[in-house]
């Protein structure tokens, strides 16, 4: 195959001498080679030049941590966490420093991310997900027993796979999770980084082979990037002579996309496009501090990497006759949307022009609508008694007053991710209904970015479906 020598995205950027730099890593090995430029959001990068021949595994070989025990596995990602968090070799802070000079996140929420991220390696945690997203860890490392209430018998294996994930940009756990899930599948790993985080997936790649740069699991993993849709690398290596599944993470285009090479011999696995919302019961509004302890739980959930991930509540259902309690709590929700916390700034980007026309429109019927909050980034509320036909974004939250929570399930639906509900009593009552709806996941609100490790992610296991299940029946 040939190697792809050109990327273009954009208008030619004037300022080519400061352009950043991005690393490729190709089965365990660094190409820093600055063969390319590519334009993106205002800045120019200098990559390394595609050998579409290298990024695939011949099938006449086995992956290469086919065999390795899962025991020997867990110490290596182990290792490679505590390798992660000391970062003596600097390629985490590399990564970082590009990832801020790179302008996709706020310099706070990156360093906060980064140093967090050793966090997703622990043995715990590993095994959490093992034995929750898979079952017996023992189908891992070889043919188990097999034996039903019919009496037929047999053995089966979770069979490492081929695998080409294409990875979201919204939040740099989207590779650590991503590596350690295919590490743990034993599989290959071609990842394709997003345009909006060039960096993560190459550092975490490089202190893994820090840690021992001729083990199985760093020759199985490559992570490199191509524009999005470039039929000239996906239309020759997406392709069930190379893969088995395609992971896809992202927007709609990106599976739209991912779906026009799904064919026989080639799996989706998608992480579809997903919004959430939280539904708050009239408990909430009985008093000063229960207003104050809801908004600030309500804030919390709205606000995860500045409102860019799939968790954060862009709809909340409130269940209010009382208009005065309902702008307390409007009231309360702004100031908190403008709080620095973890993985959200003081400050998102300013609310675009095409929005805040919208916006104004609204302010002007004072009677229907009514907004707290100004456009410079630091959050904005605008309550109304029926949902906006807006997307609410970069901490907007659209509070909708209703008479029930009951009546609130209609607006759920299967794009629907997490929906944070308050009181937690009151989940009871409801999460059956928004199930039937499409819901796929039901927390506390407050609880929407603390992802249970070993559940259900988006509706399905995903260390359960990458791997392919084979029998071997008597």
């Amino acid at each position: 195959m040939p190697a792809i020598t050109e990327i273009k995205q954009g208008p030619p950027h004037a300022d080519e001498a400061h352009a950043i730099p991005v690393i490729h890593v190709v089965k365990g090995e660094v190409r820093n080679a600055a063969d390319v430029l590519y334009q993106s959001g205002g800045r120019t990068y200098r990559l390394p030049e595609l050998d579409l021949t290298e990024l695939v595994w011949p099938r006449t070989a086995p992956p290469p941590a086919w065999n390795i025990p899962l025991a020997e596995i867990l110490d290596f990602l182990v290792a490679t966490g505590e390798a992660l968090k000391a970062d003596t070799a600097g390629h985490l802070a590399f990564a970082r420093d590009r990832m801020i000079e790179a302008g996709s996140f706020e310099t706070g929420i990156v360093r906060r991310s980064y140093e967090a991220l050793h966090t997703l390696f622990e043995r715990d945690r590993l095994l959490s997900m093992v034995e929750g997203e898979i079952g017996n860890p023992a189908v891992l490392d070889g043919w188990v027993p097999f034996a039903n209430r019919i009496g037929e018998h047999g053995k089966i294996r979770a069979f490492p796979a081929r695998l080409v994930h294409i990875l979201a940009g919204n939040a740099p756990g989207v590779a650590a999770v991503s590596i350690t899930r295919g590490a743990l599948s034993k599989g290959v790993h071609l990842l394709k980084m997003p345009s909006n985080d060039l960096f993560t997936a190459p550092a975490i790649l490089q202190t893994m082979a820090s840690v021992d740069a001729d083990h199985p699991v760093v020759r199985s993993f490559s992570a490199v990037y191509w524009r999005g849709g470039d039929r000239d690398v996906e239309g020759r290596i997406f392709r069930p002579t190379f893969f088995d599944k395609l992971v896809a993470w992202g927007g709609e285009a990106a599976i739209r996309g991912a779906r026009e090479y799904i064919g026989p011999g080639l799996e989706l696995v998608a992480f579809d496009p997903k919004t959430s919302i939280a539904m708050i019961g009239k408990e909430a509004l009985q008093s000063a501090e229960a207003i104050s302890e809801t908004a600030e739980r309500a804030a919390t959930d709205s606000t995860p990497y500045n409102q860019a991930a799939c968790v954060s509540a862009r709809f909340h259902f409130v269940e209010a006759g009382d208009e005065d309690a309902v702008d307390s709590y409007c009231a309360q929700l702004q100031a908190r949307l403008g709080m620095e916390r973890r993985t959200a700034s003081v400050l998102a980007s300013p609310v675009t022009s095409e929005l805040q026309d919208e916006i104004e429109v609204l302010r002007a019927f004072d009677g229907l609508y009514r907004v707290w909050g100004s456009y410079e980034g630091r959050g904005l509320v605008i309550r109304s008694d029926e949902p906006l036909d807006i997307y609410p974004d970069g901490k907007i939250v659209n509070v909708v007053r209703v008479e029930s929570l009951e009546q609130a399930v209609r607006y759920a639906g299967f794009a629907t991710q997490t929906v944070g509900i308050y009181p937690a009593e009151r989940k009871t009552g409801l999460r059956d209904a928004l199930a039937a709806a499409g819901v796929q996941r039901v927390v506390t609100l407050g609880g929407a970015e603390s992802l249970a490790t070993g559940m259900s992610h988006d509706g399905f296991f995903p260390l359960h479906r990458m791997v392919r299940w084979v029998n071997d029946e008597d």
